[in-house]
């Protein structure tokens, strides 16, 4: 949870959820691509389906239709291939570190090593459990919750260090609005049928937890923790005003959080989690503001019943199997339709690369990152940057003035490669043999002082938010920054043997995605130096809000799921980078023609693969409680409109000629002309 509100307050927004080539799929073949006869799979293309109606389909459907998710995931696509290959290859390192009795051996052996788990019981977290039922009254609530904080246990509030977006060169502490045990308000407040059963199985599931543990009158204790939780959902901000950067920024002194919010001990919370600052930034004021109030007004008991049952969910894994089954049962099953857990040794993996992720990272890069794949990488990010700056250039809307300040920040942009500079230091962490939970536990506590740490020191530039293993990217609006981990700078996204325009439809467009976050409807607040604030003119202002308008109500429009439309003002920032992103990769990819037509391959145009190149990324399929749980929560489209994106770039209608009455067409005027 606390790894959100750092993110929150670093400004980072990456290309993708949460997602995890199979075994058998391997890097590019010597004499060709690893797709297709020029980076594309063509055999999943449907060539039914008229471009015009569903371009999506054109490109994926047969892919979709014969494509199965496999049982230990909530959805499958190009992410997920590309994850799974990450996973092998540093299994294959972790279980050559398994005899070497190094940190990373170590953590990984441990946590497969399930009969020592068992054996011990609840033993090991016991004196935490302990802790937490010995509290009598609310006079130590404050000081238990630092703690618990400290732990990595969720608590009513999330808090962390990161870049202050008014003062980019200097770290504060957040706070922001926290305390459910689902993903969002909605599963508590919503009426729909299906979300009110998944209400029903997380007090069951809450119920079974306290049972296990041995716990009398759960079901009412059960009820309890969820009618508190329910009434915290009811003050929560929703995640569209939660993801604007200008009302989440509301800076204050403690002692004023404290009048505005006199029913939690904030300065005794932030000394004991150690920060003991005299201001932060609170991200949603009301909501904290509710929350302390219903701290103030709910029994102690529950308070305790909350906390109990956070500790057994976020150690389920390193707990007795039951607890193990149980959390994935309602978080996996109930939650995201996922049948079956994962093996142990995938989240051995997970486990270790999380916690000692630099460790790992290091010997990840040695091994599968050839430095010809980043100086490929590096050319291409400058060709995308060069574009954008023409784009600019180009627009109509925006004042000189305005373009200039653009141009700036375009020149101050880092963009990262691969892999970090320098690598963090795990010496202070102790990995014990046959110590799963203390292993677990001692990592996130390494974790949230390695956070705090930062606080009073200048800003850490050459951390990275991701590791290299990780099929994603982002972009960090206080650093000024895109980053591109070595694991997407693959197949089907980055292929040196495929076609440039594939090339530049995918991990292109992916740098474009990322470049156009910084011009988004929230990046744009940020200027060359990172810092928040008003460098747009009032009519810069009005004229960006009125196509973005545009988008959000083109996005609205959808409906993945009957009842269930994607939320245009959530997704906003996403749809503005693809439609950007998209756009400023066409042009670099024509940049990179030197003037010459491109050749016509396997009956395809240079245009035409390039759209191929964008759609083939998004190849996805979904169980239908992820897609529900996604459109509820995720700031990203579906991938099936993340590629209907193409409906409102010029260039596509002259590649596929799409006719009028086909779905995806827009007249001229309805097309969203934004960067």
């Amino acid at each position: 949870m606390k790894s959100l509100a750092i993110a929150a307050l670093l400004g980072a927004t990456a290309i993708t959820g949460t997602v995890a080539l199979n075994a058998q799929d391997r890097p590019a073949a010597a004499n060709g691509p690893t797709y297709g006869q020029f980076g594309f799979d063509e055999k999943g293309m449907d060539k039914s389906v008229r471009p015009g109606d569903d371009f999506y389909a054109f490109a994926n459907g047969e892919w979709a239709k014969t494509t199965a998710i496999p049982a230990d995931k909530s959805s499958y696509g190009a992410f997920d291939k590309l994850a799974d290959l990450s996973r092998e290859r540093t299994h294959t390192i972790l279980e050559q570190a398994k005899g070497q009795r190094n940190q990373i051996g170590t953590a990984y052996a441990t946590y497969l090593d399930t009969a020592a788990i068992e054996a011990k019981g609840l033993a090991p977290i016991q004196p935490w459990l302990n802790r937490i039922k010995g509290l009598t009254d609310k006079s130590g609530y404050a000081t238990l919750l630092a703690e618990a904080d400290r732990n990595g246990v969720g608590i009513p509030f999330g808090s962390g260090v990161g870049q202050d977006a008014r003062q980019p060169d200097l770290y504060t502490v957040g706070l922001r609005q926290a305390g459910l045990g689902m993903p969002d308000r909605d599963y508590y407040l919503s009426n729909d049928s299906k979300i009110a059963a998944q209400r029903a199985a997380y007090q069951a599931h809450l119920s079974k937890m306290l049972t296990m543990a041995g716990e009398p009158d759960a079901e009412a204790r059960a009820q309890a923790v969820v009618a508190f939780e329910t009434e915290i959902a009811k003050v929560h901000w929703t995640r569209i005003d939660s993801r604007d950067r200008t009302k989440t920024y509301n800076k204050m002194t403690v002692a004023d959080l404290a009048k505005s919010a006199p029913g939690f001990d904030f300065a005794t919370y932030l000394k004991g989690v150690g920060t003991p600052v005299d201001t932060l930034v609170v991200a949603q004021p009301t909501a904290v503001t509710g929350i302390a109030a219903l701290i103030q007004s709910t029994p102690i008991a529950v308070l305790k019943d909350q906390l109990l049952l956070r500790s057994l969910d976020e150690f389920a894994d390193v707990l007795p199997a039951q607890f193990d089954r149980e959390q994935f049962a309602f978080y996996g099953t109930v939650l995201s339709g996922t049948p079956q857990q994962q093996e142990r040794w995938k989240r051995a993996v997970d486990f270790t690369s999380s916690a000692l992720g630099d460790e790992v990272s290091k010997v990840y890069v040695a091994r599968y990152f050839p430095p010809a794949t980043k100086l490929a990488a590096d050319a291409l990010v400058k060709n995308v940057l060069a574009a954008m700056g023409k784009r600019i250039d180009q627009l109509d809307w925006m004042a000189p003035e305005t373009k200039a300040k653009a141009h700036a920040k375009l020149a101050a942009f880092t963009p990262k490669i691969g892999y970090p500079d320098r690598w963090k230091d795990y010496s202070g962490l102790k990995i014990v043999s046959g110590d799963a939970f203390g292993n677990a536990l001692r990592a996130a506590q390494w974790r949230h002082e390695d956070n705090i740490g930062h606080l009073g020191k200048p800003i850490q530039r050459w951390e990275w938010g991701m590791t290299p293993m990780t099929v994603n990217a982002y972009a960090n609006f206080g650093m000024v920054e895109i980053v591109f981990p070595a694991a997407i700078l693959q197949p089907p996204f980055f292929d040196p043997k495929a076609d440039p325009a594939v090339n530049y439809g995918g991990i292109g467009a992916v740098i474009g995605h990322e470049l156009s976050h910084h011009f988004d409807d929230q990046g744009s607040k940020f200027d060359a130096h990172g810092q928040l604030t008003d460098w747009w003119t009032a009519k810069d202002v009005a004229a960006f809000k009125e196509r973005t308008g545009a988008l959000v109500k083109q996005y609205d429009a959808y409906e993945p799921l009957p009842g269930l439309h994607v939320k245009g003002a959530l997704t906003l920032g996403e749809n503005v980078a693809d439609l950007a992103g998209l756009s400023v990769a066409y042009d670099a990819y024509h940049a990179s023609l030197k003037g010459k037509a491109a050749p016509v391959i396997d009956g395809f145009t240079g245009d035409q693969r390039f759209y191929l190149g964008w759609a083939q990324v998004w190849r996805r399929n979904y169980r239908e409680a992820n897609l529900r749980n996604r459109l509820l929560t995720d700031p990203h489209s579906p991938s099936q409109q993340r590629a209907w994106v193409v409906r409102n770039l010029d260039p596509w209608y002259a590649a596929y000629n799409p006719k009028p009455d086909e779905k995806l067409y827009l007249t001229p005027e309805q097309r969203v002309r934004i960067w």
